[in-house]
């Protein structure tokens, strides 16, 4: 199993702020997507689908930031 996101408690840092960075450390990680990928089944068709949306968002990115906005 793949380790999960930790962070260290830095000294005279509240419990909000560490909370804060563990949060923002799963997120870069995609730890929650996939959790929540995996909360119920995705039929094959819904899968195909998901990941065209997100080749045509990723080449949308690619072309604006091309063009240079």
């Amino acid at each position: 199993m793949d380790f999960l996101a930790g962070v260290i408690v830095r000294e005279n840092e509240s419990f909000e702020s560490a909370l804060r960075r563990f949060k923002k450390a799963c997120e870069r990680e995609g730890r929650l997507s996939e959790y929540r990928r995996h909360q119920h089944f995705e039929k094959p068709s819904e899968r195909r689908k998901r990941k065209l949306l997100a080749a045509r968002r990723k080449l949308l990115k690619k072309l604006a930031q091309q063009a240079g906005y």
